[in-house]
């Protein structure tokens, strides 16, 4: 009697590229067109969807299609609309307050980049290389954001008191300098409305550096170090190259929000003295709501709409020109 021994079945070939494209070849293909779109996900996903382009639709451009058209018509919101062409165009580049409230306007933005760009990032690169109490300082930075603007506002009012009593005077007289105007002299009084912004914006973007620095890789740092790199290099050559896109986009966005100031002086210094305080967009609240004969919104739409281009068109310059140096 013979004895049968067991056998073992030959491991399964590995598949090659052949027989994959047949198995791909011999699978059912979905039917492809309009037709296949329904019978897939295509009608569930417009359904969930539909919500959110209805609010999107209502509240976010409407308005601007609404402020687009206006800008074309003479309206105080009452009576019917009167469509008068480019008039509202014609009535803004005519005012002489326009060149004012642009060079304010520029002048802000530059003394803003001046202080508020470079300050968040020493600030966060700082808060970076500590070890203890990281937590303590990021809440510490980022506590005026959450201040309201109006406490703020009058907080910083009372520190600019022109009297040799103020707060800010006091602490120059300690050094032997000021008292200082501020905020009643036309001089210091921008440069004061920037002190102020600057202190109540610069948390958002020490967290976002912050942020951005948490992922640097540490052996960057540890090479640099090995090479007897001290702090300021590891700056220069780590972190800077390493948030150059971070970097590339909070500059953009501090243009565009500086280029659309408004809260800062019209709590501050209501426009003046003397104009000094006038941005843009004041401009455009004073067309809209301070005008003694009505409010003017086609005027302030035209403004609007001009600065929308103007920042549109910056934007797309901006972001043509650095496109290299973000992928870099």
């Amino acid at each position: 009697m013979t004895q049968l021994t067991p056998t073992t079945a030959p491991p399964p070939a590995a598949p090659t590229a052949a027989t994959i494209g047949e198995a791909v070849a011999r699978r059912p293909r979905r039917r492809a067109g309009i037709l296949g779109w329904f019978r897939g996900d295509g009608p569930h996903t417009i359904v969930f969807l539909l919500p959110l382009l209805f609010v999107f639709v209502l509240f976010s451009w409407k308005p601007i299609v609404d402020a687009a058209i206006m800008a074309f018509q003479q309206t105080n919101l009452i009576a019917p609309a009167e469509w008068v062409g480019l008039d509202n165009f014609a009535t803004v580049l005519s005012d002489p307050l326009l060149g004012t409230a642009v060079m304010n306007t520029v002048w802000f933005a530059a003394l803003a980049l001046l202080l508020g760009y470079p300050i968040p990032l020493v600030v966060a690169v700082l808060m970076s290389e500590v070890r203890r109490a990281r937590g303590l300082y990021s809440a510490l930075a980022y506590l005026p954001v959450i201040v309201p603007p109006v406490v703020g506002a009058l907080l910083w009012k009372f520190f600019y008191d022109a009297s040799p009593t103020g707060v800010f005077n006091t602490i120059l007289g300690w050094v032997g300098l000021g008292p200082l105007p501020w905020l009643q002299d036309a001089a210091t009084a921008m440069p004061s409305v920037v002190l102020f912004a600057t202190w109540s914006a610069a948390g958002g973007t020490i967290i976002i550096y912050l942020a951005a620095l948490v992922g640097v890789a540490p052996e960057l740092y540890d090479a640099a170090e090995v090479d007897g790199a001290g702090i300021w290099r590891k700056v220069w050559h780590v972190t800077m190259p390493q948030l150059r896109g971070v970097l590339l986009i909070t500059f953009i966005l501090q243009i565009i929000g500086t280029a659309q100031v408004f809260l800062e002086p019209f709590l501050l210094t209501q426009g003046g003295p003397a104009n000094s305080t006038m941005t843009i967009l004041m401009l455009i609240y004073k067309y809209a709501f301070q005008n003694s004969l009505g409010g003017d919104y086609g005027a302030a739409t035209a403004l609007s709409l001009m600065l929308a281009v103007v920042l549109a068109i910056f934007s797309a310059v901006y972001f043509r020109l650095t496109k290299s140096w973000s992928t870099s």
